[in-house]
């Protein structure tokens, strides 16, 4: 298996269709793409195992398939604060903020990158910081409080409509990631979600939509007390 980056881009290379390059351009990708679906990225990032070091300059080499692949592959014990700072300065693809942000939810520095980096007026810094938010919500330690949820939860509903695009976004699937890994906190989320009513966003020539927050949670709630059948 290939360990090197110029040998990992020769493979990326290698799996990428003109269909996929297409379609990821329409979704911001840029022009270096070689279009790698995600069914073919996952299989590569397993078999390539963690290497920190290979996903430092895969990312360096500015290549879509790549930036995603080294997110896949960096070890969030290994990745310091100034390596995910010039990250997500970096980033100009919002596929890259959300995987960027799951993988730095996992890191011991999270708490720290999430206050600041949805701080920022940066349109995809701030989504990765509520995107590694929503991430961290699912199990992350130290777990946050109801309090801390509870000003999560304000916040949104305070600045979400005055956010840039996929920041809003991002900010609508915190809320509903406090409604969904904190069931005891899902009737405030709903409350806010009403209030803040439908968030509006520009997902340009594809088919993505932003979900209405207060059905989401009500369905996951519904299914997870559904009992399993054999």
């Amino acid at each position: 298996m290939p360990t090197t980056a110029a040998a990992v881009l020769r493979e990326l290379k290698r799996l990428g269709t003109a269909q996929n390059v297409t379609i990821y351009r329409r979704h911001g990708a840029g022009e270096d793409v070689y279009g790698v679906s995600f069914g073919n990225l996952r299989p590569l990032a397993k078999r390539l195992g963690t290497d920190h070091a290979l996903a430092l300059a895969l990312w360096d080499s500015g290549n879509a398939d790549a930036r995603c692949l080294a997110t896949m592959v960096a070890d969030p014990a290994a990745l310091t604060r100034g390596e995910a700072d010039a990250w997500v300065e970096g980033i100009d693809y919002y596929v890259h903020a959300d995987l960027v942000g799951g993988l730095v939810a996992r890191t011991p520095f999270a708490l720290e990158a999430i206050d600041g980096w949805t701080r920022s007026d940066g349109d995809f810094v701030r989504q990765t910081g509520y995107v590694a938010l929503a991430s961290y919500l699912r199990g992350g330690k130290p777990p946050l409080s109801d309090a801390a949820c509870r000003r999560w939860l304000k916040r949104v509903e305070r600045e979400i409509h005055e956010s840039p695009n996929r920041s809003r976004h991002a900010m609508n699937g915190a809320l509903i990631a406090i409604g969904v890994f904190r069931p005891e906190l899902a009737a405030e989320a709903v409350a806010a979600a009403g209030r803040i009513g439908t968030v509006e966003v520009d997902h340009g020539e594809t088919g993505c939509k932003t979900p209405a927050a207060v059905p989401y949670i009500e369905r996951s709630l519904a299914r997870s007390k559904t009992p399993a059948t054999a």
